[in-house]
């Protein structure tokens, strides 16, 4: 979407920003009234706001796990088993988020408010079920199997960083003040 250019009135550091400045486009709320008293009394609001610090810490755990086996080629087991959990984790968050979003906006997956989330959500999740069928099947050895993990903690980084920041956008909109990690991961 094009940016309008309005006159600017104002200068910035004595000097004026060639006379014009861009006005953002107006972006509709996260939440509308309802969804946002929806999202408020569902249970499903708790169950992720739970889930979602678990899911971090045993992503961490597992990272150090997978990375330690990487550098040293020991502990080859207990990495292979905390990517399990792991998968696990984002699999109980996975569904209880579709839960969620549905009790708010009335549809399991891809309301517009979640999207994009959504959508590299698919492929966080793809990324791990990828790493249990190879697992599975034998079809990797150990090391392409744990790099496999870490591609797949890569894109749950990525798509942990939308959700915080759709976390921060929704606590902006309700005139909250922005806080550090509280909620760490959990939907806004």
């Amino acid at each position: 979407m094009a940016r309008r250019l309005t006159p600017r009135r104002t200068f910035k550091g004595g000097e004026a920003l060639n006379g014009m400045r861009r006005e953002r486009p107006h972006k509709p709320p996260l939440y509308t009234a309802e969804q946002r008293q929806k999202r408020d009394s569902s249970p499903w609001t708790l169950v992720q706001g739970a889930l979602a610090p678990v899911q971090f810490l045993v992503f961490l755990v597992s990272l150090a796990l997978v990375a330690h086996f990487l550098l040293t080629n020991n502990g080859q087991y207990v990495a292979t088993m905390s990517v399990v959990v792991k998968t696990l984790t984002l699999y109980a968050i996975m569904v209880t988020g579709a839960i969620w979003e549905k009790a708010v906006f009335g549809r399991y997956l891809f309301a517009p408010a979640f999207f994009w989330e959504d959508v590299f959500s698919m492929l966080v999740l793809a990324l791990h079920t990828a790493y249990l069928a190879a697992l599975a099947l034998g079809a990797l050895s150990p090391q392409n199997l744990m790099l496999l993990a870490l591609a797949a903690y890569a894109a749950y980084a990525i798509n942990a960083a939308q959700f915080l920041l759709k976390l921060r956008a929704a606590r902006l909109q309700a005139g909250a003040p922005p806080s550090g990690f509280a909620g760490l991961g959990a939907i806004p």
